[in-house]
């Protein structure tokens, strides 16, 4: 018989379910903890963009490599707070390195860079947004509230008059099939 707290059996549960493949440990993850690793992001960061995009980055990897968590190392949450303050300091570097390359580059220079950087983002802009509009009804609308209105999984349930369980299904499809059509176009 396991002798660990409940909290430490639900974290085995869902690294478990992580494991397996379920999308949906994935969404119960991020519901448990995606404020804690975002206000750590921030105290790092002191950047709410740069955070959200750390917060983003933990659980992606969180989601491709669910093998690096290990139980027997310490808690999910210990793991979510190494990974995400190495994260941070990443960024942290990345824009320190940045921000030095712009001091050296001259400024006509810079024009060049900074339209390319435009174009890009632009193309890769674009190709969201097909992706998006390529959605079923149901999956893109609960993607809008969550994503571009800022509902929770239950806010998004309470508009769609759906249970909660279905918003975070519909959520999680969605998710997929973006990234599904943004891998692919990179191939």
């Amino acid at each position: 018989m396991d002798e660990r707290p409940p909290a430490q059996w639900a974290e085995k549960v869902l690294i478990e379910r992580l494991s397996a493949g379920d999308e949906t440990a994935l969404a119960d993850l991020y519901d448990r903890y995606a404020r804690f690793v975002y206000g750590l992001a921030v105290r790092v960061l002191v950047d709410r963009h740069l955070a959200e995009d750390v917060t983003q980055e933990v659980f992606v990897i969180l989601w491709e490599h669910p093998g690096r968590i290990d139980p027997g190392r310490g808690t999910l949450r210990g793991y979510l707070a190494t990974l995400t303050r190495r994260r941070a300091v990443e960024a942290v570097r990345r824009e320190e390195a940045r921000r030095r390359r712009e001091a050296r580059v001259p400024l006509a220079q810079t024009d060049v860079l900074d339209v390319a950087d435009a174009l890009l983002r632009s193309e890769t802009a674009g190709r969201v947004r097909r992706a998006v509009d390529a959605l079923p009804d149901g999956q893109r609308r609960a993607l809008e509230l969550a994503y571009f209105d800022g509902y929770t999984y239950r806010e998004v349930a309470d508009v769609l008059g759906i249970p909660e369980g279905t918003a975070k299904s519909r959520l999680r499809l969605a998710l997929g099939r973006i990234a599904d059509s943004l891998v692919w176009h990179q191939r």
